[in-house]
């Protein structure tokens, strides 16, 4: 006779993926969607984690339409909630322009009026990191631990 397994407590994945159009209003509703999402699965709006995602989708959204626009190509958004773990991936056709690698950012040159979002991504993300997407572009992934 085999002993039986440990049993173990179910775990439940959410996830949400959309594309949005390469422009600010697509951003947008980028932002409003996810905060929606999040929502139905318990994450209500106004909470801190709710308020840390929407700046973080608002940002990435923002550039991916700003600096990963391919004229006709969407860009992607896609949530993730396993366990404690919320995971935002924002997916651009363009692959050839890379943001700087975690870890290596520098402050823009006083005066300059943008180039701080991935600052404001590093802050406020647990983990983050620029992936390849197949089969062209890349994505940038943000992660929020939730049990903090």
């Amino acid at each position: 006779m085999t002993p039986s397994p440990a049993r173990q407590a179910p775990v439940t994945v959410c996830v949400f993926a959309q594309r949005f159009s390469s422009t600010p209003r697509g951003a947008r509703l980028a932002r409003h969607l996810a905060l929606y999402r999040l929502h139905l699965w318990g994450i209500p709006y106004g909470s801190d984690a709710s308020d840390t995602a929407a700046l973080l989708v608002a940002e990435l959204a923002a550039n991916a339409v700003t600096h990963g626009r391919v004229p006709g190509r969407d860009f992607e958004v896609r949530l993730s909630l396993h366990a404690s773990t919320l995971r935002i991936d924002v997916s651009d056709p363009l692959g050839e322009r890379r943001p700087a690698a975690p870890g290596t950012l520098t402050d823009p040159p006083p005066g300059v009026v943008g180039g701080r979002g991935l600052l404001l991504v590093e802050a406020l993300s647990d983990r983050w990191a620029v992936l390849d997407r197949s089969p062209v572009g890349k994505t940038v992934r943000a992660e929020l631990d939730l049990s903090r």
